[in-house]
């Protein structure tokens, strides 16, 4: 039986803001509610942030129609302004996400371990899904 790769996966995207927009709208809690989906049958209910080393997050994402629902959480293991942050989810796997600005985009680069249940490309394109729902948030608000 193959076992399915585990290398981290990159996705990423350029978003036409200040770095210091795409930050506040990325950790600030108000804002996470707002653009925390995969798709729109999907919404995030409600959000904390603690953005600091040692801190927690958690995020509960539940489809509309009411039939699932999660926690997305983890500890934060380093944050640096407007540059980073590393966290540790709860099932132990890690995510770094990287900022940085040039004359016209902010871009945003996040590495996750993935998970065994499913496939990589799935896992790829949900958390691509989010982070293009976020590009869409932070340049329409």
């Amino acid at each position: 039986m193959k076992t399915q790769d585990s290398s981290p996966i990159t996705i990423e995207t350029a978003i036409e803001a200040p770095i210091e927009k795409v930050w506040t709208f990325w950790t600030q809690p108000k804002h996470i509610t707002k653009w925390n989906q995969a798709s729109e049958d999907w919404h995030t209910t409600r959000a904390e942030n603690d953005l600091r080393a040692g801190g927690a997050f958690v995020s509960r994402m539940e489809a509309k129609d009411g039939s699932a629902g999660f926690d997305f959480a983890g500890t934060y293991d380093k944050v640096e302004e407007h540059k980073s942050i590393a966290y540790t989810m709860e099932d132990s796997r890690k995510v770094e996400i990287h900022f940085s600005e040039d004359a016209k985009a902010t871009r945003v680069s996040e590495t996750f371990e993935p998970e065994e249940e499913n496939p990589r490309e799935m896992q790829r394109d949900g958390w691509q899904a989010i982070l293009d729902n976020f590009k869409k948030y932070a340049e329409a608000n």
